[in-house]
This record gives C-alpha cells, structure tokens and sequence, in this order.
C-alpha cells in the first residue's frame, strides 16, 4: 500500500535507494511540520534572534516544545539547566514548570545569561523564578543539593555530557528526569568513518544511557536529539 516491495519481492539497488529517498523526504517534512507546529511567542523569538546574533545554536522549536511537556509531566518545581545560552529551552521549562517552580541555570557567559533574563521578563516570569549561576557545570554543580531537583537538561559542552549524567543521577530525586539536547551531532553519531573525539563522547554517554540500571531512557527524534531518561 505505501509503495514498497513485499517480503517475498526482489528489490534491487535502484528501487532501495529510491525507497530511502522517499523515506529522508518524508522525515525531513515531518521534522519542519513538528517545528512549525510550536507557536512561539515574541519572547522566545527574540530570544532566538539573540542567540544567532551571538552564533548561538539554540533549541529547536520541537525540542522546546518537548522540554515544556516533560517538565510539566514530571510536575516540575526545581529544574536545573546547564547552558543557560539566551533564554530559549529555559522559557519552554519554566512554562512547563508548576507556577512555584525556580529554574536554576548555569553558563560560563554571564553575557548570556543577561540576555535571558531579559527573555525571561519579556515572556512575563517574575525575578525570582530563575536562579542564574554564572561558571563551567562542573564547578557549580557539585554545590547543589543532592535529590533536590525534578529535571536536568544538559545542553552545555558535549565533551563533559559524561560527566553530567553523573552528576545529574545524584541530583535527581527518584522519578525525576535528565534530557540531553544534541546527541544526533548533526548526524555525525550514526555516521561511518572515523569521527571527532564530541561524538565518539555521544556514542558513550548514549550507551551508558541505555545499559544503566537506574534509568529508563528513550531517544527522542526532535531537532538534533534529545536523549532523556527517568531515574529509578
């Protein structure tokens, strides 16, 4: 009915390079449609313009919008975000996020972060909703309270994503949530050939997601990947 051969059907190399061709088509409209089917306000759009002014890759509008549901399945109050960038992943949380909920976000550009609290008011969040920390991950994180957290979205240096996902199964409470954002690398993860040392790094943390015991994860085709798991 969709066009394909049977199992029982000779398909020859023609026809399997046009059956992928169909299917990459397909995807890629699918990928646009789920984008274009996030309205996003004038705040997340001028977070955005401020994030390709600065060279910034932000999330995609699917991934924000997924961002935004899982903070509100998991009932968010406390969500912590390493990469805090311009503003754009922290509004979809904290519009996810229960109405008493503190983002508490993490960069190593204070310059950024100005730029999102900037969003953040413009998108209408009081002053106290976020909590911004200006630093690299990894010397912040180890300050935060174990098991006091609902999320953690992880969008900051891939290189360190290993050493995230320790972190996070420590601040998590059981049955909170850690995302990955970026696992695809463009592609490059699922791709032949030798690659660069940022995705043989995803290549790991996305198998030591899926074998860890204390987690059940799934991988989310959203903008460039988005890993997310569940602790036990």
């Amino acid at each position: 009915m969709c066009g394909f051969p049977g199992p029982t059907a000779t398909v020859t190399a023609r026809q399997l390079r046009g059956q992928e061709r169909a299917i990459t088509g397909y995807r890629q409209t699918s990928w646009a449609f789920a984008d274009a089917y996030v309205a996003e306000d004038e705040a997340l759009l001028w977070a955005r313009d401020r994030a390709r002014d600065a060279g910034l890759r932000s999330v995609s509008p699917s991934t924000g919008a997924a961002l935004r549901m899982l903070a509100a399945t998991v009932g968010a109050k406390a969500v912590a975000e390493i990469g805090t960038g311009t503003g754009v992943s922290g509004i979809h949380l904290l519009h996810g996020m229960r109405s008493d909920g503190v983002l508490t976000t993490v960069d190593p550009e204070p310059e950024r972060q100005q730029f999102a609290r900037q969003a953040f008011r413009a998108a209408g969040f009081a002053g106290n909703r976020a909590r911004f920390i200006p630093g690299r991950a990894l010397d912040v994180l180890p300050r935060l309270a174990d098991s006091g957290y609902d999320l953690v979205f992880c969008d900051g240096d891939r290189m360190e994503y290993l050493d995230y996902l320790a972190e996070s199964l420590r601040l998590l409470r059981p049955g909170g949530l850690v995302c990955f954002e970026g696992v695809f690398s463009d592609g490059r993860t699922i791709g032949p050939g030798p690659q660069p040392a940022e995705v043989l790094r995803q290549r790991e943390l996305l198998r030591a997601v899926r074998e860890s015991q204390d987690l059940v994860s799934s991988l989310l085709p959203v903008g460039d990947g988005l890993l997310c798991a569940v602790k036990k």
